[in-house]
């Protein structure tokens, strides 16, 4: 990973030009009828995509996912609500692409034994599929394992969708591409390493093979609901060691084993967001939704925490209307996806969520 520390380098962050690809992996043979999150790994000779609620079945035109006939969705497991046979809180796919500036189209999702999209990180016994969900975080592939991070979520009878839902915490379940079979790690006896009260850990993963330390972002809301974004790292070869980690405190106070000392690198994103060098600019780049605006930005930083410039708008999300009747205006999980960007990362591409279109919803950046 470069060690960059003089702003001068940096080239600014200015758009040469913007492309809408549209919704992507509507088109699949596994009745796939939307699905969020969509965070990319990086494999050796392909990406690994990690989703979190996954709906399998068939849509009713015109209707809102989250209002079946015009009543709001209660906290329940949405399998066999409408036209949905299932609901999965979480899934993966494998993309043979090289680039997206076609959009994703080489594609399989990760199937079970009986040809039906595979949950990577199983429910636990104790665990009711009705209320509580294990949704995606970021991952990392290291050497012949892969890391996925993932966030507990407890639905409650209380309020409407999205907002009906408690945070447990956050964990990591660690598997391999042999057979897709993923087990949480424990610490101190319980798979959540980060509770309710501390970053939500990987939010974000900042990772090239050979570098000393991973890197990665966990997000956390303060009593006013603002989200803040704080840091961790550990060697590559310890990340299953929770008492190895450390956490970013600041330049002159450096790093912490303990992460109530962590303070933040920055602030305004929801709990989803891509961090990682960027060799066209000369610095790090991250992107992330801008809080509940519909705003796609970008920051930029000459290390890994900070100082990080204020956000960049890279795109303005304009919900298209195809609901008759209630509905949910609500854009979130802006990422970019570095494995298939362009001449060294002057185009990039990136997906949101439109939580009524439901599909990871991809756009191509191209910078001056």
């Amino acid at each position: 990973m470069p060690a960059i520390f003089k702003e001068e380098k940096m080239k600014s962050l200015r758009i040469l030009k913007a492309r809408d690809l549209g919704a992507q992996f509507v088109n699949n043979p596994n009745k796939m009828v939307g699905q969020d999150g969509a965070y990319s790994i990086p494999l050796k000779d392909k990406c690994l995509f990690f989703f979190g609620d996954t709906l399998i079945g068939k849509r009713t035109e015109g209707e809102s996912l989250w209002y079946p006939g015009g009543v709001p969705l209660g906290p329940v497991d949405m399998t066999g609500i409408g036209g949905l046979e299932k609901m999965i809180t979480n899934t993966g796919l494998l993309c043979f692409d090289k680039t997206a500036e076609n959009g994703f189209r080489n594609f399989e999702y990760i199937l079970d034994k009986n040809k039906q999209l595979k949950q990577l990180i199983p429910h636990e016994a104790d665990e009711d599929h009705n209320w509580y969900r294990i949704w995606c975080l970021h991952g990392v592939a290291i050497r012949d394992k892969i890391y996925l991070y993932f966030i507990k979520i407890k639905m409650i009878e209380e309020g409407e969708p999205p907002a009906n839902f408690v945070v447990i915490g956050s964990g990591l379940a660690v598997g391999s591409e042999k057979d897709w079979k993923f087990k949480r790690v424990y610490h101190n006896d319980s798979y959540i390493l980060w509770n309710e009260d501390d970053p939500g850990f990987a939010s974000a993963i900042l990772y090239d093979g050979g570098d000393d330390y991973v890197y990665l972002y966990g997000t956390k809301n303060d009593r006013g609901g603002k989200h803040y974004l704080h840091l961790a790292r550990v060697k590559p070869d310890e990340i299953e060691k929770i008492d190895n980690y450390e956490y970013f405190v600041s330049e002159k106070y450096g790093w912490t084993s303990d992460i109530k000392k962590s303070r933040p690198v920055f602030s305004g994103m929801p709990n989803e967001l891509s961090v990682n060098y960027n060799k066209y600019l000369g610095c790090y780049l991250s992107i992330h939704s801008l809080e509940l605006s519909g705003k796609i930005v970008g920051r930029t930083s000459p290390t890994p925490w900070g100082p990080w410039s204020e956000p960049i708008e890279l795109w303005q999300v304009i919900p298209q209307k195809r609901i008759q009747g209630p509905q949910l205006e609500l854009i979130y999980a802006g990422k970019e996806h570095p494995f298939f960007a362009i001449d060294n990362g002057k185009t990039i591409y990136l997906t949101y969520i439109e939580f009524e279109e439901y599909y990871p919803h991809l756009i191509e950046i191209t910078f001056e």
